[in-house]
């Protein structure tokens, strides 16, 4: 906390935080913010940093057997963002006060969550392509709000994160492009992997606005710009075209366009799946941990090897 702030009372402290968020400017992190408002943060940018970290494994499967050299090094290159993306995450949550340390373990203790869509298989090639299209996309549709949040570390790590996402998005795109002008049994790959990824991709936003706890508040203090069925509908909204485009049905049967309301219907998603899912019995929960665990336990002599080096320099 600045010294200026130090001078006065949590009431006044409460309203210049109430100013700044209504003038649409940033809190920073020497600056005075509630305690809810940091765990809020806390929560959901280590939350955000986890589905980053674990999102590497679906698609780390496949970089040893990538048809082609340049597949090998576009996925390659994208594994590597999303590690990136982690740790500018973690240190936004480090920012706040929290222990990159502590958030791992909860991580690998399941204390904490991440994304339910890394909870699921990637069964063939074609998951690489619809992951970058379908997963990567729902993320451009949550995360570009996220550049506008009112906490300023975080708002600016999305910057770099969405302009890397969006080509992590066009990659998978044209991958499945490409899969869809060859065989036909290339062309049922891409349909099959559609089908599996299509409602969990939905997911991602979380659960309907009606039964998310932490929605209104987020919204309040603009951690968050939009609600999860707005994100939601947006998302279908950018995706049917992309789908025609690609040749692909979704696997939907009550995807109409709506004249009234301007935007696409859609059919209710297997909330159950998702409660699931997110409870930890998703089809690879079990091995998405375990794999994170065994490296987290593998690195602690990399880690040590590190603090000793640095402690060194410093005597």
């Amino acid at each position: 906390m600045t010294p200026a702030a130090q001078a006065l009372s949590e009431p006044e402290l409460e309203r210049h935080f109430e100013q700044v968020i209504e003038r649409d400017q940033r809190i920073e992190p020497r600056d005075w913010m509630p305690d809810a408002y940091r765990k809020t943060l806390v929560r959901q940018v280590a939350q955000h940093a986890h589905s980053e970290i674990i999102g590497m494994q679906p698609e780390a499967n496949w970089i040893t057997r990538a048809p082609s050299l340049r597949r090998k090094a576009i996925l390659l290159a994208k594994v590597q963002d999303e590690a990136g993306h982690g740790l500018y995450l973690y240190s936004a949550t480090e920012t706040l006060g929290a222990d990159r340390t502590e958030l791992t373990e909860k991580l690998i203790d399941s204390k904490q969550k991440y994304s339910s869509i890394f909870n699921y298989p990637t069964l063939n090639f074609a998951d690489v392509g619809v992951i970058g299209w379908l997963v990567d996309g729902a993320a451009i549709c949550n995360q570009v709000p996220l550049c506008r949040s009112s906490f300023g570390p975080y708002a600016r790590g999305m910057v770099r994160i969405c302009k890397e996402e969006s080509f992590h998005q066009r990659q998978g795109f044209e991958l499945l492009m490409t899969m869809m002008r060859g065989t036909d049994a290339q062309r049922r790959m891409v349909q099959d992997a559609t089908d599996r990824w299509w409602w969990p991709s939905l997911m991602m936003f979380g659960p309907p606005d009606h039964d998310s706890p932490n929605t209104a508040q987020s919204m309040a203090w603009k951690i968050k710009r939009h609600t999860n069925d707005e994100l939601r509908q947006r998302f279908v909204d950018m995706t049917v075209p992309q789908a025609e485009a690609l040749g692909v049905t979704l696997p939907d049967p009550e995807i109409s366009w709506n004249d009234e309301r301007g935007h696409y219907d859609f059919g209710e998603i297997d909330w159950d799946e998702f409660k699931q899912v997110i409870s930890g019995n998703g089809p690879c929960n079990a091995e998405r941990l375990a794999h994170r665990r065994a490296a987290h336990e593998d690195g602690a002599w990399v880690r040590e090897a590190a603090a000793a080096y640095a402690a060194k320099q410093h005597t």
